[in-house]
């Protein structure tokens, strides 16, 4: 399994805001959003091959009951089934970071999920291959469905427009019955000052319907910087 990096930081959006825990990014992704903030595990991906017992053994160096396991795309490898396995036996709280398009049979005890929408496509000028493919994949209600409905869940919508409300009602639509207060929508940026131009108009969207608000706290914290 591809891994880009593993540090402890705290954990800046969803439901567990403020959760010190150890974060595993698997290198990798079978998409290509253009506002990707790890590009260095997606659109050039680093790391090094760790067999599931070498990562096991790099958690167990650190006294942190959360482990998240994020990427890129996680799904991608079938290691994480056996990862998830050791990691939940020897007493961690197990979260994976998924955009909803890949399913493993895992164990988990927070299924993350980030479908992602129309608009985040890479530009079809630039990067025509991707752009096609990424539109292609980046659609699975049905496997988020089978995701929310194995797992304790989040799902954790990103939102750089109020043009994608519509597409956002569409495919919570799509998936049919949902709890509202495990449906997070977070503004798209990397800067304290484009999250602030979006959370005027997506905080107060969130408060109308019931959904939570989820600020990337990870930005106020630390600013746009790996390993946080």
């Amino acid at each position: 399994m591809k891994i880009a990096e593993i540090y402890k930081s705290v954990q800046g959006e969803g439901l567990l805001t403020g959760t010190p825990s150890l974060f595993v990014r698997a290198s990798g992704c079978n998409l290509r959003c253009w506002f990707c903030d790890t590009a260095y595990a997606s659109w050039q991906p680093e790391g090094v091959d760790l067999a599931v017992d070498e990562i096991v053994a790099q958690v167990e160096e650190w006294n942190c009951p959360h482990v998240v396991l994020t990427g890129g795309e996680p799904m991608l490898f079938a290691e994480l089934i056996p990862l998830c396995s050791q990691l939940r036996r020897a007493g961690r709280h197990v979260t994976i970071e998924t955009a909803g398009t890949l399913y493993l049979p895992v164990e988990s005890d927070l299924m993350s999920v980030s479908p992602k929408f129309g608009g985040s496509a890479p530009s079809r000028e630039q990067h025509s291959r991707w752009h096609h493919r990424h539109h292609e994949t980046r659609y699975r209600p049905a496997i988020v469905r089978q995701l929310i409905d194995e797992h304790p869940y989040q799902l954790k919508f990103v939102l750089d427009k109020p043009a994608e409300l519509a597409e956002l009602q569409a495919f919570l639509h799509a998936l049919g019955n949902v709890d509202p207060d495990h449906v997070l929508l977070m503004p798209q940026g990397i800067e304290p000052e484009e999250l602030a131009e979006r959370a005027e108009w997506l905080e107060p969207y969130c408060d109308s319907h019931g959904y939570v608000f989820c600020p990337r706290k990870q930005i106020e914290w630390f600013g746009a910087a790996r390993g946080t």
